[in-house]
């Protein structure tokens, strides 16, 4: 039972980074985090089982104050799906499709031409793409596809393909090449970063029941230490809110955490709430009496345990694709320093059930931002600053 009385960190609460706490278990890592030190994994856990969830947003925030001031950045990006066609399976995903299947689509190289066309602007800074694991495309496609788009759409930067579709395309080269090699091209032909996508949840038993035939844990990890090497910067994600426990959450933190400290790699961390709908988990989860979506209470709380915890990651991301624009306003408070983006056209998300709108203007962002008392920036895919407004 949460004390009725608070109880104060050791520093002064007159001060702006006091957090306040009536939660006892909080207190010494309230103090720890404001001192500057890194919390453990059993505090981490404290962190997710706290009642006094105030203190932990709160928390978080002063840590997102810390790395980046009162900033909260966006980028003006352009979602490519090329295809849905993928023989991967997973049992969370409702954007996968089979040749012949109904809403099944594969662009040739003209098409995506034609479809960045239709969708391009003046301010278009990033091009995100991700797709299915396509099993009759040739290696060379992807070569075309990136140069394509940097040599068509000059200051346009292509952030490309999860660590799941590396780990595909070293099965497609002949002869077969390997992460670093398949990297390497994808950076000779313009590719500049990568999305974070195909994390899911690195805990074996999970993988097991939602990813089963997808890369694994350690493959995903060694695709990321290897771009980092190379000098491509990369973002994490973690789709949570189905099978996993808390345990398994903070499990893929650590994991991120303990990779970033030894490549120092990664821009930004994004948690994905999974999405309900139209897919075989969300059947299964439904006969059990459990398809539903992620409370806000859990979505803050999650963000919020993810900015304290991933202590050397510089920005946490609110995808507010997943938990709605105005649950996303209210996580800049939990911790959350980028909104993501514009965001054209998003379809994997929308395929599983996601009920927000495939995109969100500029100016509708810059107000979401500034109306939560945080100052708009945007930036470009290496979080190069290009404006800030007042």
């Amino acid at each position: 039972m949460v004390p009725p009385m608070d109880v104060v960190t050791a520093f002064d609460a007159t001060q702006p980074a006091a957090v306040r706490t009536r939660d006892p278990a909080l207190v010494p890592i309230v103090d720890k985090v404001l001192a500057g030190e890194r919390i453990g994994f059993e505090e981490g856990m404290a962190l997710y089982r706290t009642r006094d969830v105030p203190a932990l947003l709160r928390l978080a925030d002063v840590v997102r104050e810390r790395l980046v001031g009162p900033k909260a950045y966006f980028v003006h990006s352009l979602r490519l799906s090329q295809t849905n066609v993928c023989y991967v399976g997973c049992s969370f995903c409702g954007f996968a499709r089979r040749f012949g299947e109904d809403g099944v689509w594969d662009y040739d190289l003209d098409d995506v031409w034609a479809y960045v066309d239709q969708h391009y602007h003046p301010n278009l800074t990033e091009i995100h793409i991700a797709s299915g694991h396509h099993p009759k495309r040739a290696w060379q496609y992807y070569l075309d596809l990136v140069h394509g788009l940097t040599s068509r759409y000059p200051g346009v930067q292509v952030k490309a393909w999860t660590a799941a579709e590396i780990h595909h395309f070293t099965k497609i080269t002949r002869p077969r090449l390997g992460y670093r090699e398949v990297l390497s091209e994808l950076q000779q032909a313009g590719l500049v970063a990568l999305p974070g996508g195909g994390a899911e949840i690195f805990a074996e038993h999970v993988r097991r029941r939602i990813a089963r035939a997808k890369v694994t844990a350690e493959g995903w990890l060694e695709v990321h230490r290897t771009a980092h090497e190379l000098g491509i910067p990369t973002n994490a994600t973690m789709l949570y809110g189905h099978v996993e426990a808390l345990e398994d959450r903070l499990d893929h933190m650590d994991r991120i955490r303990r990779l970033q400290d030894e490549t120092k790699g990664f821009f930004s961390f994004i948690p994905l709430a999974f999405q309900p709908d139209n897919n075989r988990l969300a059947e299964e989860l439904e006969a059990q009496g459990r398809r539903t979506h992620t409370t806000g209470l859990d979505d803050l709380r999650n963000l919020a345990v993810a900015r304290v915890y991933l202590d050397n990651v510089p920005h946490v991301k609110g995808y507010w694709i997943m938990i709605t624009p105005e649950q996303t306003q209210l996580s800049l408070a939990a911790g959350v320093s980028d909104v993501d983006g514009t965001i054209k056209d998003e379809r994997i998300a929308h395929a599983s059930g996601a009920v927000t709108e495939a995109g969100m203007t500029e100016a509708e962002l810059v107000r979401l931002i500034q109306d939560a008392g945080r100052v708009p920036v945007r930036r470009d895919a290496l979080y190069n600053e290009l404006q800030v407004f007042a």
